[in-house]
């Protein structure tokens, strides 16, 4: 039997969830919200990826504060009306596929909020045009032409913490399965754990113990709170001489599997536009062999994973748990559904969709009937 198609249980304190296969659709962000809430846009892309194989689906990051945006148009999940809108929508698309488990990944993008579209180039954005003022743990630019951002006082330090713990509540309310807190890809957990963003000199700086401690301290509260499947996603490395890297994450990823982290999605860069990225197939897919390794924690790899049979020799070889799939699930949302075709594992997706297989693949569905009328 493929290991891409075979069932796999993600632990929790509440009893776990169990997933009918090993895909997840990684987190892709849509910048489509309105002022934080979730829209019809939204309905639309998740009731689209639900029936697309995929045991789990991942909300994009849904920031736990307005500032902690990425852009103006990112989804967030702050108040009663983000989390109604988001409470609606995805009861909503859940109609179209039940059997999916749905994720949320909570954010604070740092000094890397306030961004314009990707699209309309994605640079900060000015006071006087939509963005606002940043926060990280040390006032260090991202990039040189940007404004600082603001250094992180105690006190916001903790508004932040209980942000991401409301945040999780909300999340719970609104009925996910599983949250992934982002601490990856440059945004502010990221920055604390970096030597590159974080300079500051009292207990959240320095030492690697110390670098740890705030994104330590905000999963601690966020497991006190929460009982469902709690995971994280890091970026393993910055791909930059003197950052974070690969050794550093193990260590981090046995601190949080002491707290009850349930998995970890290894993906890697994002802190720094002197990044250096040796790209290509499988690239980061080293990050995720290593971490596991060190915690033992259910762990994903994702990154230039695209054929199946390069998804299933990664779990063969033990190299992750869980295989995440992003881009390649929005240029095939029916990505899962051939690689069943190919490994011979089926799938779930609603009955109006029976019919179309090709005659060689029929039982990607396992044994249903596709009616002739």
């Amino acid at each position: 039997m493929s290991l891409l198609f075979s069932p796999f249980d993600l632990p929790s304190p509440r009893g776990g969830l169990r997933l009918a296969n090993r895909i997840v659709v990684a987190p892709m962000c849509q910048y489509a919200a309105n002022e934080g809430a979730a829209s019809d846009w939204h309905l639309m892309h998740w009731g689209n990826l639900f029936n697309s194989g995929a045991a789990m689906f991942t909300i994009e990051a849904t920031a736990v504060v307005p500032e902690g945006r990425i852009s103006p148009k990112c989804l967030g999940l702050w108040d009663d009306r983000t989390e109604q809108a988001l409470t609606d929508t995805l009861q909503r698309a859940r109609q179209l596929a039940p059997t999916t488990a749905v994720c949320l990944q909570l954010a604070h993008a740092g000094r890397k909020a306030s961004g314009a579209l990707p699209w309309d180039g994605g640079q900060l954005l000015p006071l006087d045009a939509g963005g606002w003022e940043t926060m990280g743990p040390s006032a260090l630019r991202y990039a040189p032409h940007e404004r600082e951002p603001a250094e992180m006082t105690q006190v916001q330090l903790d508004l932040v913490r209980d942000a991401f713990v409301a945040a999780a509540i909300r999340a719970e309310r609104a009925g996910v399965d599983a949250i992934e807190l982002h601490a990856a890809h440059g945004y502010l957990l990221h920055e604390f754990l970096s030597p590159l963003s974080n300079e500051r000199s009292d207990a959240y700086g320095g030492s690697l113990d110390n670098r740890m401690r705030y994104p330590l301290e905000v999963f601690a509260a966020m497991r006190s709170a929460y009982q469902g499947v709690l995971g994280i996603r890091i970026s393993a490395s910055d791909w930059v001489d003197g950052g974070w890297d690969v050794e550093q994450s193990a260590v981090f990823a046995q601190k949080l599997k002491a707290l009850g982290c349930d998995f970890i999605h290894v993906s890697s860069g994002g802190l720094s536009p002197q990044q250096k990225i040796a790209i290509g197939p499988n690239y980061q897919v080293p990050f995720a062999r290593t971490v596991r390794q060190a915690s033992a924690m259910a762990t994903i790899a994702v990154g230039l994973i695209t054929q199946a049979q390069q998804a299933e020799d990664i779990l063969q070889a033990g190299d992750a748990d869980l295989i995440g799939l992003a881009r390649g699930f929005l240029y095939n949302p029916r990505w899962g559904w051939h690689a069943a075709a190919a490994l011979g594992g089926t799938v779930s997706a609603q009955p109006n969709y029976w019919r179309c297989l090709p005659r060689e693949a029929q039982t990607v569905f396992g044994n249903v009937s596709p009616g002739t009328r």
